[in-house]
């Protein structure tokens, strides 16, 4: 268990970089998704599989849906066509699927009778228990998670529409 800890651990730290690291923002995007199923791998080793599957439902598919619309929303026309093509290449998508293998390997193998009998003797928390402990301690920290991401949305809209705005006003004044 402990080699697949640290080989998880790294996969989520080299994931992470690529997120700081990359200058486009879908392949930061695609680095990111693969840092927070790294995380969730992390919550089950620990013995926290409803804290692995919130990661994944939560995180890794209802935020990253959320950040494929903000970076759809602020589409910069032909440049932005020229840019999609290339990030159909190959070679861009080779570092997150090669993660994402290595990932799907370590889920099957714990997933396996041998492993998954390793991970019970830790205490295993169920939903009731991460309910009360989110309204109850961490009730403010919720809220303001959410009140920050929906400023970034509400930024990002903005800012994408003085970008059309005033093309639209230079256009006109052609």
């Amino acid at each position: 268990m402990n080699t697949v800890f640290y080989l998880t651990a790294t996969i989520a730290v080299l994931a992470t970089a690529m997120v700081i690291f990359s200058r486009n923002a879908v392949h930061a995007l695609l680095y990111l998704i693969i840092s927070l199923l790294a995380t969730a791998i992390i919550f089950y080793l620990l013995g926290a599989p409803f804290a692995a599957a919130l990661e994944v439902i939560v995180y890794a598919g209802a935020i990253m849906v959320l950040m494929v619309f903000v970076i759809m929303m602020l589409n910069q026309g032909d440049a932005a066509v020229q840019q999609e093509s290339q990030w159909l290449q190959p070679k861009s998508w080779f570092g997150p699927a090669v993660l994402a293998a290595v990932l799907l390997l370590q889920l099957i193998l714990l997933l396996d009778s041998e492993a998954a009998a390793n991970t019970q003797g830790a205490h295993a928390v169920g939903a009731r228990e991460v309910g009360i402990a989110l309204f109850s301690r961490y009730v403010l920290a919720v809220e303001l998670a959410s009140m920050l991401l929906m400023a970034g949305l509400v930024g990002a809209f903005h800012l994408a529409r003085g970008k059309h705005t005033k093309s639209a006003e230079r256009d006109h004044a052609i």
